[in-house]
């Protein structure tokens, strides 16, 4: 059966999502359109390009961890030069050699522009903190004065994945100056809006899978000083959107996978915690499909 897809950030977390859409192949399932955010994003790309879920997981396990974290090279010692990183370049790795990546395993399939898709097969979030929006790749792109179907898929995914701090933003012009671009997750990590809104007819069956353990009923922050304060200003930007749409309508057609415990940033997991990971995805994905109605 046909059916829509969208993927929730997660970082490194996101190969439970992997686990679940082995699941899904295995019911017959075949994605037609597909979004997501961030760790979201690469997982819904490969679909779209072609890739199995057991590929996807090879492809995650044999990347070297070290190439993709590339901190800008420096005689002065690392530990203070990364803050010097985060506050001039405004994230500690650069981001490149992860896009390199994704522009080489996508050009394996033949993918490298938006325009080697049929159109709206693939849709990515992400953040203008210049302008204080959400954008949907490609489609926001004419706003910038960019052609949408000539744009790299790896460099929307890069953008969809720039997590703040951690990975430099994307700086893309625009008729109005430059404009700097980060992680969706910000303002939408679960986008499941964009195939399923309210009195408009769908087209098909849409599946959301997010790893979170519940319809974000979130327990009640602790703050008691500056970090907890970050904290919890970054989870209430990342799911404050994405709660206010999630109805009862929308959960019964949701995969919730439990995730906690692990930092989306951990990109050094043991392979032992990775497998955990995938094979949580697909026992959460057995359960739910077991008894979803279309």
């Amino acid at each position: 059966m046909k059916i829509d897809g969208v993927f929730s950030g997660g970082g490194i977390k996101g190969l439970a999502l992997v686990g679940a859409y082995e699941e899904i192949e295995r019911r017959g399932l075949r994605f037609v359109r597909l979004a997501g955010t961030s760790a979201g994003s690469i997982v819904a790309a490969l679909i779209a390009a072609g890739y199995t879920s057991k590929e996807i997981y090879q492809l995650v396990s044999d990347v070297n961890m070290e190439l993709m974290l590339d901190a800008r090279k420096s005689i002065i010692p690392f530990a203070f030069y990364k803050w010097l990183s985060v506050y001039w370049k405004l994230g500690l790795y650069k981001g490149v050699e992860f896009e390199k990546w994704m522009t080489e395993i996508l050009a394996a399939k033949g993918l490298r522009t938006f325009s080697d898709l049929p159109p709206k097969t693939l849709r990515l979030v992400a953040s203008d903190i210049s302008n204080g929006k959400m954008i949907v790749l490609p489609d926001d792109l004419e706003k910038y004065g960019i052609s949408p179907g000539s744009f790299p898929i790896a460099k929307a995914i890069r953008m969809s994945s720039s997590i703040p701090y951690f990975f430099e933003p994307v700086k893309i012009r625009s008729r109005d100056g430059i404009n700097v671009i980060v992680d969706g997750g910000v303002l939408s990590n679960f986008p499941m809006w964009l195939f399923d809104q309210e009195n408009v007819q769908k087209l098909r069956p849409v599946l959301g899978i997010t790893l979170s353990a519940n319809e974000y009923e979130h327990k009640k922050h602790k703050i008691k000083n500056a970090i907890q304060l970050f904290t919890a200003l970054f989870e209430t930007m990342k799911d404050a959107h994405d709660s206010r749409y999630i109805s009862k309508k929308h959960v019964k057609n949701i995969i919730f996978i439990p995730t906690e415990g692990i930092l989306p940033v951990d990109f050094h997991l043991a392979e032992e915690k990775r497998q955990e990971l995938f094979a949580l995805g697909k026992e959460h994905a057995k359960i739910f499909l077991d008894k979803w109605s279309y």
